[in-house]
């Protein structure tokens, strides 16, 4: 399970075995088993050397990044993204995280008809499907989904896909999926616009204040391993920003504020 404390030791020393790719990825994404010492898991496997080049982020960064995200989620407790490590791996070292069984019959963003909105879900978007019949991209309301909204803020996440939420089958919530985050620019791009301009909740606040203890100390020379002085010296003016002001920002007209795909 993600929330397992052995989880870590388990992704750091057990043998990797590819057992498939997911296809839909847009960098080498494989699906592995993993065991040590008797004990076995599934694990997402993505090698460095197939991360596909992007114009803003540098290249061979993006494992390191996910593992980033992972340390900031872990340091402010609010533990929304599963144990996520570097390492060696068959193809090279890669971001090795533990899989997450996933309750698929439930969705915690998607696109609907107006008239099929649940009840207390957040419109984000308006628009008309293929057929040119109205739809509604839209996301859960929970307590979980608003401190996985403030998470992205925090690290600057660029690329917060409706499928990169995941609700597990333990009943969990979980963020996947962070290799563009962290950038020392603006960059933030999300489906989970829901609470814009809404205050904080009270758990989100004493996250932000935890996280800003643990970047005082030793999180600091662990974040840098994965990303750069610049963007260590952008995450503590965020989350200082942040504290002082709590509240959730709204879309920046100057750049696309949702991904797209948005799945």
């Amino acid at each position: 399970m993600p929330t397992d404390p052995d989880a870590l030791e388990l992704l750091r020393r057990g043998t990797l075995e590819i057992e498939g790719r997911l296809v839909d990825a847009s960098n080498a994404t494989l699906f592995c088993a993993i065991e040590a010492d008797g004990v076995a898991a599934q694990c997402v496997y993505k090698p460095v050397r197939g991360e596909r080049p992007l114009w803003d982020f540098p290249d061979g960064t993006l494992a390191g990044r996910e593992v980033g995200a992972y340390l900031v989620s872990e340091a402010s407790g609010l533990g929304l993204i599963p144990p996520t490590v570097l390492r060696s791996g068959p193809l090279g070292p890669g971001m090795v995280q533990l899989w997450v069984d996933t309750d698929d019959e439930r969705a915690l963003v998607d696109v609907v008809a107006p008239a099929e909105l649940p009840a207390g879900w957040k419109a984000i978007l308006r628009a008309r499907d293929a057929d040119g019949e109205p739809a509604v991209l839209a996301h859960s309301d929970s307590a979980a989904i608003a401190k996985l909204s403030a998470l992205d803020v925090v690290i600057n996440n660029a690329d917060r896909k409706g499928g990169h939420v995941l609700l597990g089958a333990d009943g969990g919530v979980y963020g996947v999926d962070h290799g563009i985050s962290l950038h020392s620019e603006h960059k933030l791009r999300t489906v989970l616009w829901g609470w814009a301009e809404e205050p904080f909740g009270d758990e989100v606040v004493e996250a932000l204040v935890r996280l800003r203890s643990a970047l005082s100390g030793s999180l600091a020379e662990d974040l840098g391993e994965h990303i750069t002085r610049a963007e260590l010296k952008a995450l503590r003016s965020r989350v200082s920003r942040l504290i002082n002001t709590p509240v959730y920002p709204s879309p920046d007209e100057s750049h696309y504020p949702i991904p797209w795909p948005a799945f």
